[in-house]
């Protein structure tokens, strides 16, 4: 079954995000950028998914003498690392650019999470939407809270004995059973 249109496009501004986040700080100066990275991607993999956005994550490439490439890890999500000498503002301007002549733009938003005040400007000049890095990890935190209290009522409602995992039908089967009525 084809995949339906995502909600947003959401352009993160990958390097800003990993330097703003305490815990992304934390894990990259005990454990290195490449580890930060990598756990940025699982959060975003997440969160995408639970928001139905078109996530695209960009790192510059830094230290990197190679063209440019995109990974995809998920239908929700893909890594994009710039070409040798190109930033990531400067990446993310251009998708900016091009999606202001593109019919997506009626049926889908283009967010951008950075916390550049010039990046923010630029792309809010394309007629993208612009969230700071901080809002992001609100946003982040508070749709994990609703995931997990989804789950938690979910395992509540089916109760302590097996007979509540049962269909209804099962369910008046054992009853009969039980009184030693049968069919």
């Amino acid at each position: 079954m084809p995949r339906s249109t995502p909600l947003a496009i959401l352009l993160v501004d990958g390097y800003n995000v990993v330097g703003s986040w305490a815990d992304l700080k934390q894990v990259r100066d005990r454990d290195g950028l490449e580890d930060a990275r990598r756990h940025l991607i699982e959060v975003m993999t997440n969160y995408s998914a639970y928001q139905d956005f078109d996530t695209r994550i960009v790192f510059d490439a830094q230290y990197r003498d190679i063209p440019s490439t995109r990974e995809v890890v998920t239908s929700n999500l893909a890594v994009c690392y710039t070409d040798f000498g190109q930033t990531a503002d400067t990446f993310i301007e251009k998708a900016c650019a091009a999606f202001r002549t593109d019919v997506r733009k009626f049926h889908q938003r283009l967010i951008v999470a950075t916390s550049d005040r010039a990046q923010r400007l630029t792309v809010v000049g394309y007629g993208a939407e612009c969230i700071s890095v901080e809002q992001l990890a609100l946003d982040v935190h508070s749709a994990f809270i609703q995931v997990k209290r989804k789950k938690k009522s979910a395992q509540k409602n089916t109760g302590r004995f097996l007979a509540n995992c049962l269909d209804p039908e099962a369910q008046k089967k054992l009853t009969q059973m039980r009184f030693g009525k049968t069919d």
